[in-house]
């Protein structure tokens, strides 16, 4: 039975206004960004009168940017590897293993993410202050320092995350790698690894977008050396003026390694977070 023609257009105004309410910020920034510095600041205009690509030229010179763009790079990209391997190891334990504890420890990890994060700011930045003191180790304002603090709220997520995938996954592939001569752990790597790898992409995506657009720890524990470019980009504005332009051109930028990775791994990430999410 076809639906009647008032909810077809209904959901045809609906899906127009959704559309316009996402794609109306893009072309803001798009325009925006190949525009001089003039037209920007002066009233807005939906076509522009002129049109130039030397905001996406000036951005590598006003501030440091493809500096910044590594260290996003490297924050992001190990705490990314360290937390989907962790999460692999501690999940696959609680999924697949009984042991005094393990109810304490799945819902401590699941409490962690009731608390903001701004909590464990001031908490952090004396313990990696404290520990340089005593022992020489530069936590504070490295890139180590903050990829342990990113891990310390993507971690916990990941974990239980992937204990959701890993009881999706039938036991009865670990009995028969087993059987055929492997040990648990060739029974995670050969077996479970291939099977569950829609979950581990989606941790794997969550877990880099968390770091890579994170502001609050890493404007706190960066210095220059370190600054990472979701607090690099506060360098466009200056006492004298804010260069609205670059700001736009940077942003696009620096959100294309996020969005072409969520394009390329969408059918992964869809697949992995419904299969973590029901059992």
């Amino acid at each position: 039975m076809a639906p009647p023609s008032s909810f077809l257009w209904s959901r045809r105004i609906l899906l127009t206004l959704l559309t316009g309410f996402v794609l109306v910020p893009v072309y803001v920034m798009v325009s925006s960004s190949l525009k001089p510095l003039a037209d920007v600041t002066g009233r807005f205009r939906w076509l522009p009168s002129g049109l130039t690509i030397r905001p996406y030229i000036d951005i590598w010179s006003t501030v440091p940017l493809a500096h910044y763009f590594l260290n996003s790079l490297i924050v992001a990209g190990t705490a990314t590897v360290c937390s989907v391997v962790i999460a692999v190891f501690a999940a696959y334990a609680v999924s697949r293993y009984s042991f005094r504890g393990k109810r304490v420890f799945t819902v401590t990890v699941l409490s962690t993410q009731m608390f903001p994060g701004i909590l464990f700011l001031l908490p952090l930045f004396l313990l990696y202050v404290n520990i340089g003191n005593a022992t020489g180790i530069a936590l504070f304002g490295s890139r180590g320092g903050l990829i342990l603090t990113y891990l310390t709220f993507s971690l916990p997520f990941s974990i239980w995350m992937l204990i959701g995938y890993f009881d999706s996954v039938p036991r009865d592939l670990d009995e028969a790698a087993l059987v055929d001569g492997c040990g648990p752990l060739g029974a995670l790597l050969r077996i479970v690894v291939p099977a569950a790898i829609p979950g581990i992409v989606a941790v794997a995506v969550y877990a880099f977008m968390t770091a890579w657009g994170e502001v609050l720890f890493a404007s706190v524990m960066t210095d220059d050396t370190t600054r990472t470019l979701a607090v690099g980009l506060q360098g466009y504005s200056t006492l004298n003026d804010v260069y609205w332009n670059q700001i736009m051109a940077a942003s696009l930028v620096v959100s294309v390694p996020v969005v072409a990775g969520f394009l390329l791994l969408q059918r992964y990430l869809v697949a992995g977070l419904t299969a973590g999410a029901v059992k």
